[in-house]
């Protein structure tokens, strides 16, 4: 198995400078030098200003009671999680459309900027949409409930357990996330620990619920250094096929190399197409995926 590899430092940018000597497969190291970054003022290597307008189109009119269903059924809220959350613009985002919403965060100050957001915008009561100039031509209606969620912001290791139980009620048992959400997440963490992204996926999501994903850098060669690395193919290799999700090549290599294992993973893919709007650092390539656990019904 070939090592990713670095194309010279003078094309790096600080991000990837920051990670170029740390130990991929170190998991409290990688948290560390996220931490750094936060401390140091330095989110603005990765923070988009506002919510995801992919997940925006999706919530308000792909989401439909079919993906959702057995989830709910009248008895609580449903709960979503955003793993690597930032400052939270999605977190809020999905509270204000009836989640209650969950962000994980490995830095202490990356959860008080989140918290800090979450505070003002929900004092407006409402997020940056057609009005602000985010969401022109786009209806801001709840599509799971008709008031809004809780936010959370939470500080833990994704790959630890310790912090699910900040995210239950007073005697509720920890049943799984309804909807998990991950952008720039998986494309942030090294190669090596791909296999295990996906484990923690499968364990903390709900047998009914489910897993949104938006793509990105798929334009990016996967043997090129990150963070953010190529994810090209990288999601159906874990998700579908089961696969270590360590790929290499060009970006339609990837799609070559993914699929090739007969579909045989935790999770299958029931939705798959590309946002009408996204950011404009997925150079028009960024897509939507959808997932749902393969031992779901329904």
């Amino acid at each position: 198995m070939s090592a990713i590899k670095p194309a010279g430092t003078e094309g790096f940018g600080r991000l990837v400078t920051h990670f170029l000597k740390r130990d991929q497969k170190d998991t409290e190291g990688q948290n560390a030098a996220w931490s750094e970054l936060w401390d140091t003022d330095q989110s603005d290597l990765w923070d988009r200003g506002k919510p995801s307008p992919a997940l925006v189109d999706f919530v308000e009119q792909k989401l439909d009671e079919s993906l959702l269903r057995g989830a709910d059924e009248g008895q609580r809220r449903l709960k979503a999680l955003v793993p690597g959350c930032g400052r939270g613009y999605d977190v809020v985002m999905l509270a204000l459309h009836g989640f209650d919403a969950y962000g994980l965060e490995v830095s202490p100050t990356a959860v008080s900027a989140a918290n800090i957001y979450a505070e003002a915008e929900l004092s407006r009561h409402h997020y940056p949409s057609a009005e602000d100039s985010l969401d022109q031509g786009h209806s801001r209606q709840p599509s799971v409930s008709h008031s809004h969620g809780t936010v959370k912001f939470v500080q833990g290791d994704f790959f630890k357990s310790d912090w699910t139980s900040s995210c239950l009620g007073e005697g509720e048992v920890f049943q799984g996330f309804d909807l998990i959400y991950d952008y720039t997440f998986l494309c942030a963490i090294p190669p090596p620990l791909r296999r295990n992204w996906a484990r923690r996926m499968q364990e903390l999501l709900s047998p009914t619920g489910i897993l949104v994903c938006l793509e990105f850098p798929l334009w990016k060669d996967l043997d090129a250094i990150g963070p953010p690395y190529g994810l090209n193919g990288v999601y159906w290799d874990l998700l579908a096929d089961g696969g270590d999700g360590i790929l290499h090549g060009s970006g339609l290599a990837g799609e070559k190399q993914a699929g090739q294992r007969g579909e045989e993973g935790p999770f299958k893919r029931v939705q798959y197409y590309k946002p009408d709007r996204s950011y404009s650092q997925g150079r028009g390539t960024d897509m939507v995926s959808v997932w749902k656990p393969s031992r779901a019904s329904g």
